[in-house]
């Protein structure tokens, strides 16, 4: 299935093949474009990263890292769970789906938007040009 994320370029052939094809493209989660190998149908999709920036450092390390000292070790499958979905997302509303408890923030310009993680944290951001932007991870209540 391909991402949400519009492909720049696709291409058939075995797994070896594309990932050979490919290797310019980095996978690590900091690069800004990613490459994304369909094993059922063997196809290479490139797709631009949607997560521009962060405002937490601490999310920041999490999602570059795959882990964070500053928050509790309790929450970051939830959180990189969350931030996955926000990273193939191109537009605010593909963030509401059951869970998440996806809502617009009141008095914000630009409009910002918040996902529930557990407890009183949420994960906030705002959309620009269908790029996630100012992602932040806080207890705003």
């Amino acid at each position: 299935m391909m991402p949400h994320a519009v492909a720049r370029d696709s291409w058939r052939g075995d797994e070896a093949e594309v990932r050979e094809r490919y290797a310019c493209c980095s996978t690590t989660r900091n690069a800004s474009r990613k490459l994304i190998v369909d094993k059922r149908q063997l196809i290479a999709y490139i797709v631009d990263s949607m997560i521009r920036s962060f405002k937490s450092k601490a999310l920041a390390e999490l999602w570059e890292k795959g882990r964070a000292p500053k928050i509790d070790a309790k929450m970051h499958e939830r959180i990189v769970r969350r931030l996955d979905r926000l990273d193939a997302t191109a537009m605010p509303q593909e963030m509401n789906i059951p869970g998440f408890d996806f809502h617009a923030l009141r008095g914000f310009k630009p409009m910002r938007y918040s996902v529930h993680v557990n407890g009183p944290w949420c994960i906030t951001f705002e959309f620009e040009d269908g790029d996630a932007c100012r992602v932040d991870f806080e207890q705003y209540h």
